[in-house]
This record gives C-alpha cells, structure tokens and sequence, in this order.
C-alpha cells in the first residue's frame, strides 16, 4: 500500500528537521561553506542499494526546503513502496553547498524508516495465508514515535496504541501496585473510560481466560508457549458469544523464524518490538549527478 505523511507528520518533520540540521550543519559546514560556489546548483539522486521497502520520501522536502527555498525534489517512488536495489526513488535539485550540507541529515531519517518498513513487510509475508496482522509498540526512540509507526504502516503493519493516552492496557505492575485481581481492574477501568480499547496482559492460560470471561476487547498473551495459545484460543472460541468478541495478542521471542507458527495458532495480532527498536537501516546513498 502507498502510503504519504498527513499534515500532522509533516509538521512534527519540520520541528524535527530544525532540530537535526542544528545538530548536524550549526552555524554552518566548514567544509562546503569554502570549497562549493554558492551560486551553483547539482542535482543528487536517492538510491536504493538493497531490497527493501522505501519510507521517508517527504523528508528530502523538508530538509532541503529549510537550507534552500528554491529546491526541487522530484519522486520517483511512493512511501510504502517495495523497491530493488539500484533503484532511484527521487532526486534533489538545490544549491551546492545545501545539497551536500542536507546529504546525511535527509539519509539518516529516510535510512531508519525504511529498515523498519521493509522488517516490518518481512513479518508481514513470513504470515502470508493466515489472518493476523504484526503490530509495533511503544518500544521506539524518543520524539521519532510517529514516524517509526508510520514506517510500520508503510511496510504492511499495524499501529498499537500510540502512547498510555489512547488505549488502556493492564499489565502486571498495574495489578502488584494497585491490588487488585485482573477481572476486577478490567471492570474499574471499563467504568471510568467505556469507550476506550483495552488490553489486558495475561502471564498465565488462567489468567487469560480470566480476561477473556472479564470483557477485554484484547488479551496479550505474553510469552506463552505454543500450546497454551492454542488453548486460549480454544477458549475464546466456546459457544460462548461474549467471549469471541476478545482478540488474542501474542508477545515476546517472536521472531521471523517462528512468528508463522504463532500466526497459525488463530491468534489475530503478533506485537514485535523489534520492528522500531532493532531494524536495521535500509542502504540507501545521495549520489550528486556527474
């Protein structure tokens, strides 16, 4: 699926792109400031250098939009794209000296993002033929939250909740804090917000059906084994209307290798951490034409 950043993204891109070419650039590139003529301009393309699923594209907008206004980025490829290696997915036309001094910034984002699409697109086909769906979580690096899940998305995947405002989700520190028995928190947080998802993180086949009986919208299996999901999933599929409503979550170890025989156990979702907090980036160059 082809996929574009929405007006909130793009903004959230422009504070970040401040905040990374002050890091990177400064008061200015030593370096390029007094070899390349202001005056000149080049033209650079983005190449792809491995398969992969390409993510990140309206980056090279904003980066090069804040070092020069007059810059013209042409797309080649569309964000959620599976591309080759060898592949030009766009280029940038600007002065010389903003094309060099953006160069890393632009490929550092666009890199990230991409690795994790294409991870994400690889859980996705390992799963082919059965219906769940591989989800993220909140394991991300601080302030790229939104675009890692948006990366997700464009490598076939889905969001989990965006942070501890949009979903509820027990998990077993809630429970040792507060006291309270699984079913009985479910009940105290399904009064306070009816209208709001919640998960609840089961540790244990009994306490998994606990929340199943209880009403979750979502119970997390976490590390279960093979033969307990199957069970849970027995459970949850009684002649019982109020407990099919519940979708079951595996979490914990999945792994390319083995998130197929989860997948068929007839659970709904996978979450997989690894997805932003362990992708590996894309290879992907900003070659000036010659």
């Amino acid at each position: 699926m082809r996929h574009y950043m929405d007006e909130t993204l793009l903004m959230l891109a422009e504070q970040l792109a401040v905040l990374a070419l002050q890091e990177d650039v400064g008061p200015g590139d030593l370096t390029g400031g007094v070899l390349l003529d202001p005056d000149a301009t080049g033209t650079a393309d983005l190449k792809v250098k491995q398969d992969g699923v390409i993510c990140g594209l309206q980056w090279l907008e904003v980066v090069f939009g804040r070092l020069d206004e007059s810059v013209n980025v042409q797309m080649e490829a569309v964000d959620g794209d599976r591309v080759r290696a060898g592949t030009v997915v766009a280029s940038v036309t600007c002065g010389l000296p903003q094309l060099v001094a953006g160069e890393r910034t632009a490929l550092n984002l666009i890199q990230h993002l991409s690795g994790i699409a294409t991870l994400t697109a690889r859980f996705m086909d390992a799963m082919e033929g059965t219906r769940c769906m591989v989800f993220d979580t909140r394991k991300t690096t601080p302030g790229l939250r939104a675009f890692e899940k948006y990366a997700v998305r464009c490598g076939g995947g889905a969001n989990h909740r965006m942070g501890l405002y949009d979903e509820m989700m027990i998990k077993e520190n809630h429970l040792y804090l507060s006291g309270l028995k699984l079913p009985e928190a479910i009940s105290k947080l399904r009064e306070a917000h009816p209208d709001t998802r919640l998960t609840a993180e089961a540790e244990n086949l009994a306490e998994a059906q606990a929340a199943i009986h209880a009403g979750a919208d979502i119970v997390l299996l976490d590390d279960f084994s093979l033969e307990d999901i199957r069970a849970a999933v027995a459970f949850r599929g009684s002649d019982d209307e109020s407990v099919r409503k519940t979708q079951l979550e595996v979490s914990g170890g999945v792994t390319l290798a083995t998130v197929k025989d989860y997948a068929e156990t007839g659970v709904e979702r996978i979450s997989v951490g690894a997805l932003t907090h362990s992708a590996a980036a894309l290879d992907v160059s900003l070659k000036v034409r010659r």
